[in-house]
């Protein structure tokens, strides 16, 4: 069974840094948001599902 997290605010500071963290755990899904859509590539990258902000 895998855990859902959402995390807002992650295009820097804590918000980023706890993305990036918990992206690394196969076991998490993580959502990512942030206003700058720009900043949340390497979220992807690190196997974040990234929700764009409108």
């Amino acid at each position: 069974m895998t855990t859902s997290v959402l995390i807002t605010g992650t295009s820097s500071g804590i918000g980023r840094a706890t993305a990036l963290r918990l992206a690394r755990h196969p076991e998490l899904t993580v959502y990512a948001t942030a206003r700058r859509s720009e900043t949340l590539t390497d979220l992807a990258d690190a196997g974040a599902r990234i929700l764009p902000w409108t």
